[in-house]
């Protein structure tokens, strides 16, 4: 409900590990949600300026930092971007 008065942690907490409890899902603390939603804007194309805005950080570098990751494929998608790119210059 819209009461403007915040929601108690504990609860939102108990909730949170209902429902991972009810669809079988691992568990995972609700803050490592911002880490994924940063690291999936990133690899979406999201500019991390807007992306630390949008999380309430006072500079991109700390987002960088801090809440996002580099994934598998992230990894894989530079070292095949960088291959293609030494392939074309030694052409």
């Amino acid at each position: 409900p819209k009461t403007g008065t915040m929601y108690d942690p504990d609860a939102f907490r108990r909730t949170h590990d209902k429902i991972l409890k009810a669809i079988g899902a691992e568990h995972i603390r609700f803050h490592d949600l911002r880490h994924t939603f940063a690291t999936l804007s990133l690899k979406s194309g999201v500019d991390v300026k807007t992306l630390s805005g949008a999380l309430g950080h006072y500079s991109a570098g700390f987002t960088l930092n801090t809440y996002t990751h580099a994934t598998a494929q992230m990894k894989q998608d530079a070292a095949d971007t960088i291959g293609g790119v030494i392939s074309q210059q030694m052409r």
